[in-house]
């Protein structure tokens, strides 16, 4: 089965820079060179593009653990790891009251690491940007849902703030649903079927390679790993950070096991086989190394 993608992200060459750069560990096995956390399970908006405006979607109204955070980042100082360190995930970071401290630990445990995030920008005045700067961050992605006078007041916030342009980027999200709304819309990992904007999950699996396993580590508030920030539905939970090492999540059989299969097109366990994501528009480099070790 094929997929047109009609909009794709003008940021996908910035991210790519970032994204494509490899590294290893001992005994040359590549790193992920994004860690996303989600840091909560809440947002302050139901899009319809989104999930979230399914009327059976849970909000839920927790936060990650500063022990958690620091957890990670101390494994990941352990093995060297100098990737990109992403707030995103399901919900509105900066509903979490400890973003702060989060960005601090983060820059003070892994000070060559990126640290990015995404907003909607809701909460955002010139002291917030400033504090999240303070505190470590590098830049953030601002999507704009308000129309264009709420993108030019975000613009001066941040100019306002000091920020130069490479250290924000607007995403237009109020386009009109011909324009995609500016995003590049997928079905989530098959759990758009009761959202306002309704894709469909597919019926038939792709037959196309995905490269995310491969290059991107995605971890939920409480500690799962999913296989990828698509997976909504968290169908495929590939350990837990709370109880277990990143390195031993990265290289168990569940992982292993999805990465390699979707190297080969082989999209046949949930979320993977009702997910309609391209997959391929990052992490090249990634999918090469994973080759050559699988061989």
């Amino acid at each position: 089965m094929k997929i047109k993608q009609k909009f794709i992200d003008p940021y996908i060459k910035i991210k790519s820079s970032t994204v494509d750069y490899v590294e290893y560990c001992k005994g040359k096995i590549p790193l992920p060179s994004v860690f996303e956390i989600s840091p909560s399970g809440t947002c302050n908006r139901k899009c319809g593009f989104c999930p979230r405006s399914a009327p059976d979607f849970k909000d839920v109204k927790e936060f990650i653990s500063l022990d958690l955070i620091k957890k990670i980042c101390i494994e990941l100082d352990e093995i060297k790891w100098t990737g990109l360190m992403l707030f995103s995930g399901f919900v509105e970071p900066l509903l979490n009251k400890n973003i702060y401290e989060i960005l601090y630990n983060v820059r003070k445990i892994l000070p060559k690491c990126k640290i990015e995030l995404v907003t909607n920008g809701d909460v955002l005045n010139i002291e917030r940007v400033k504090k999240l700067f303070l505190n470590g961050l590098d830049s953030f992605y601002i999507s704009v849902y308000d129309g264009l006078e709420r993108e030019k007041e975000l613009i001066n916030i941040c100019k306002k703030a000091g920020l130069n342009d490479n250290q924000f980027k607007i995403r237009k999200r109020y386009l009109p649903e011909n324009q995609d709304f500016g995003i590049t819309l997928t079905n989530r990992g098959g759990t758009m079927d009761k959202a306002e904007y309704k894709i469909p999950s597919l019926k038939e699996p792709l037959d196309r390679p995905c490269y995310y396993p491969s290059y991107h580590f995605f971890m939920d508030y409480n500690g799962d790993a999913l296989i990828c920030s698509h997976d909504w539905g968290k169908k495929l939970i590939v350990g837990n950070l709370k109880k277990q090492k990143i390195l031993d999540i990265w290289l168990g059989d569940k992982y292993l096991n999805q990465r390699k299969n979707l190297l080969k097109n082989k999209r046949e366990v949930s979320p993977c086989k009702e997910c309609d994501v391209i997959g391929t528009l990052l992490g090249k480099n990634h999918a090469k190394a994973w080759q050559s070790k699988y061989n």
